[in-house]
Parts: C-alpha cells; structure tokens; sequence
C-alpha cells in the first residue's frame, strides 16, 4: 500500500484525466525497469540481497538528481509491504514530523508498518535529524532519506550508525538510451532530432533521467518539424549548466580532482578540470587561490618561477576579467601541470612545525641574537658570531640550532629541476659545517 499527503485528490477521484508529466508516467512499476542501478539492485547486488531476504533496514540514498532514489524508495516498500509515505525536509518542520511519526504510531498498532521517505533528508538540522531517532530505533518507521550531498557531511553521525549508505551513480549512456527508447514508445512518435543530436542527448541530461525525459516532452511538441542537429538541439534547449554547487562537495571535488592532476603532471586532465570548474560558474579567484596553493606546495622550489607566474596570472586575470582573464589561468595550469615537482620545501615546514611543538621555548644560541645593551653583552649575546659576508666564500658555516637541541635535517631537496642545484649547494653547506664545533 502506497500513501502520503500527495495522494488527497487522488482518493477522491479526481486526478483522473489530469496531464502526467512523462517522468510519472514512465516511473518504473518492477525493479527490473529501473535503469542505470544495476550494482545495487542487479541480480546478487547489495540492495537486491537484502529485500530478497525480507529485510529492509534504514538506508540513506546519496546520488545526483534523477537517478531513481524516490522511484527505488517506493517500489522498496512495495517488495517488503510497508506502507509509504513521502516528505521533502524543504518544505517539512517539526510539528509535520511529530504528525508523520504519531500516523506511524498508530498504523503500527493496526498491525502495518511505514516506510518513511525524505526527500532532500540533509536540510533538516541536527535537531531535527536527531528526531528520527526514537522512532528508527523502536521500529515505528523503516526511514529512506535520499540526498545529493555526501552523507558523511551533511548528516549526523547518530542517524548514519542507524541506516545503510547505498550510493546512486549518474545514470551513463546506455541508460539514458534505453530512457529515451521507452519515451518514444509511451508518445508514439520518433524525436525530431538527427542522429547526431540524438546522441548528444545524453551529454545535455548530464545523467539526469528526470532532467532528460523533461527535455524529450518539450522535443515532442515539435514533431513534424524540421529535424534539429547539434547546434539546433543545444539552441532549442539552452545547454544545460552541468551539476556543480559551488558551495557543497561537488566544488572540492573538482578542486582536489584539479591538485591532483597537477600534482601528477597530468596536464591535459588539469585542464579539463578547469574548464569544468570554469564552465559551472567557479569564481575564477577561488581556482586562482588553488593554483598559487599547488604552485608553492607541489611544484615548490623544483621550479621557483611557479609560485611568480601564478601571482601574474592573479594579477592578469584582475586586470583582464572575463572571459580573457580565462586565458592566463589556463597559461598557469599548463605551467604548473608540465613543470617538475617537489613538496620538499612544504614537507620541511610541516616537519619544523612539529619539532617547534615538540622543543617549546628553547633560546637561540647565543652567537645568533643582537646585544644592543651593556646587560646583553655580558649576558654572552652575540658571542662567537662571525659575519658570513666577510668570509672568503660568503659562509661561515656557524649552527643556529639551539644548544639544546639536535640538529634537523627538514628540508630535503628531491634532486629534480632546480632543487637539483639546491641539493647540491646544501650539501656543501653541510660539509662546510661539520668542520667547525658547536
């Protein structure tokens, strides 16, 4: 049985002879016609093991939009015989909670169970979120939220221990295929579209099966017309902008997708990802911030001039704006993609940091600090300092360590691009040092 508060005209009969969006009237009966899912609900897959046994606990659904999450919620609580009930946390408080949760309570005591679905489960609060726990934990609702955000962020860790993850992919191409099959035999008719803008179907739904049977109703109304190509079917539509919320997890994705490449001199794929991040509206200083980061933390001192050229392309992309500004950050992602890299530098302060912590307040040897008065110099200060400019090769190979404390080797040069050089230089200087006492 399958209820909720959306169902209050259809009791009374009157939605027959309504219009049905195309997404509603597709929406899948069995779950051998859900597409693109396969890895949970496929023969022997997790989700499908699990209903197969009776069982169906508490599950969180994390996925992009369109990929099924409140069509498999409905036809869970077909399989397992619970009845349904839907809500969105947009537009739900605590007192519609307290009504769902006393509905439960007494359909319990009438001998059925629910199956409480919640849209957009990460916009209720922590409070509201801890609500469900009672009521999850006595078995007065069997709980299915569903969200685009990561779970591990967005939700508490109380109700997370109480419910299964089960992560939704992007439905690909051949699910989007099989989408607009079933839309042309449920309308009658065949798309007024070329084989080429046919296929590019796919890449404007972004895996969207929603998005895309949306776009395939409003195609519809223009059978009998010329067929649209490529350029005609990206016009009629207006692209869509792809996934991308500057704000959540999809932004640190692409950045971390973006270091990564960079880090791993994959050029190419860098680029791509700025052009990702471009193309959904990033604030072009944030991947400027992020490259100056990879600029001085993975390239570092194998090429000094990384760190300049990124406060150029800053400086550039200030002066230039957009779209030309565009053109100085891709100079500096193919720069810092193709350049050599070392961590060395930024690995030594993290390494100084940490023995910092570790020593607390030891003083600087004596020889290291300035007597500007009479006290200070017959405390000791400045004693045994030797100016280095005024040695024969400008090092006087003094140790400014404090007494206390051994010696550190923090920074390691890898030996690639210029830290070859510098490797070289400190390991003069080392040698240079060890002939002279603390």
């Amino acid at each position: 049985m399958q209820m909720g508060s959306s169902d209050l005209f259809g009791t009374a009969g009157l939605e027959y002879g309504a219009p049905r969006p195309l997404a509603d009237r597709l929406r899948p009966n069995t779950l051998e016609e859900v597409v693109g899912q396969d890895h949970l609900i496929g023969q022997g897959a997790p989700l499908r093991t699990l209903i197969e046994k009776g069982r169906l606990p508490s599950i969180i659904f994390w996925g992009p939009p369109g990929t099924g999450k409140t069509t498999l919620a409905r036809l869970l609580a077909d399989h397992v015989d619970l009845d349904f009930v839907q809500i969105s946390a947009i537009f739900s408080g605590v007192g519609e909670l307290r009504k769902v949760f006393e509905a439960a309570r007494a359909r319990r005591q009438a001998g059925r169970g629910t199956l409480l679905f919640v849209d957009e489960i990460h916009r209720f609060n922590r409070t509201q979120q801890d609500s469900f726990l009672p009521v999850m934990e006595d078995g007065t609702i069997t709980l299915i939220g569903a969200t685009t955000e990561n779970p591990s962020f967005e939700l508490n860790a109380a109700l997370l221990s109480r419910a299964q993850v089960f992560t939704l992919r992007r439905l690909d191409e051949d699910a989007l295929s099989h989408l607009v099959d079933r839309a042309e035999e449920e309308l009658g008719l065949t798309l007024p579209l070329t084989a080429g803008a046919r296929a590019a179907l796919a890449d404007i739904s972004d895996g969207d099966g929603r998005f895309l049977l949306g776009l395939i109703e409003d195609l519809a109304a223009r059978a009998g017309d010329e067929p649209l190509d490529e350029a005609g079917l990206a016009e009629a539509v207006q692209r869509r902008m792809p996934v991308y919320d500057k704000a959540q997890e999809g932004h640190y994705n692409l950045a971390s997708a973006l270091q990564k490449s960079i880090r791993g001199s994959d050029t190419d794929a860098a680029l791509y990802w700025t052009a990702r991040m471009l193309n959904a509206g990033e604030d072009p200083l944030f991947i400027l911030r992020r490259l100056t980061v990879i600029a001085s933390e993975d390239v570092g001192n194998a090429d000094p001039q990384a760190l300049r050229l990124a406060h150029a392309a800053r400086e550039a992309y200030l002066f230039l704006g957009d779209p030309e500004g565009h053109h100085a950050i891709g100079q500096l992602v193919a720069y810092l993609g193709s350049a050599p890299k070392s961590n060395a530098a930024y690995s030594a302060l993290k390494q100084a940091k940490a023995a910092a912590r570790q020593t607390g307040s030891l003083m600087p040897p004596k020889h290291a600090m300035n007597a500007p008065t009479k006290l200070m110099k017959a405390e000791g200060y400045s004693d045994g300092y030797v100016y280095d400019h005024d040695t024969p090769d400008g090092f006087a190979g003094l140790d400014y360590f404090p007494p206390e404390m051994e010696r550190q080797d923090f920074y390691q040069p890898r030996g690639r691009g210029a830290e070859k050089t510098i490797r070289e230089r400190l390991e003069w200087y080392a040698a240079r040092r060890k002939d002279r006492p603390r």
